[in-house]
């Protein structure tokens, strides 16, 4: 089954390091079905919390979809991942156990169905993510001298 990505979190991979990765659906109404299909959804500020035995998808905006009028949807609604509840307590049991946290990777067309690709992560303290940069100069610093 051929998936279009549609939004990614960028910023998810330098703050966190990405433990275990899982397949979530998400419950949109109508006009935002069709804002995620056009491709207007941003992941940036989005994070997930648990809650009375559900995962949310919090501070994901989907645009506003103009055609819809008025009775549009609000863009930064909280929405609920659809998942089985074996792995939902799973992931709830891990952040509750661990310090871990859910994190949005990345907003996805599998079929006509959106999807989010949701990951266990733990925090990168900042000596972590000085790491990452120096090593990313070094490779790059590598890559041009090679080219010459």
């Amino acid at each position: 089954m051929a998936t279009k990505t549609l939004a990614s979190n960028h910023k998810a991979h330098y703050q966190y390091f990405i433990e275990e990765k899982e397949e979530a659906g998400i419950a949109l109404v109508g006009s935002e079905i069709k804002s995620v299909r056009a491709g207007r959804v941003s992941l940036n500020e989005a994070f997930i919390r648990p809650d009375n035995g559900e995962l949310w998808l919090r501070n994901a905006h989907i645009a506003h979809y103009e055609p819809s009028g008025i009775s549009g949807h609000e863009p930064t609604r909280p929405r609920k991942l659809l998942m089985h509840h074996k792995q939902i307590r799973y992931l709830s049991g891990k952040v509750a156990e661990k310090g871990l946290t859910i994190v949005p990777l990345r907003v996805y067309l599998k079929g006509n169905r959106a999807k989010v690709e949701v990951a266990l992560a733990k925090g990168k303290k900042l000596y972590d993510k000085r790491e990452v940069i120096t090593r990313r100069e070094v490779e790059r610093d590598i890559r041009r001298m090679v080219k010459q």
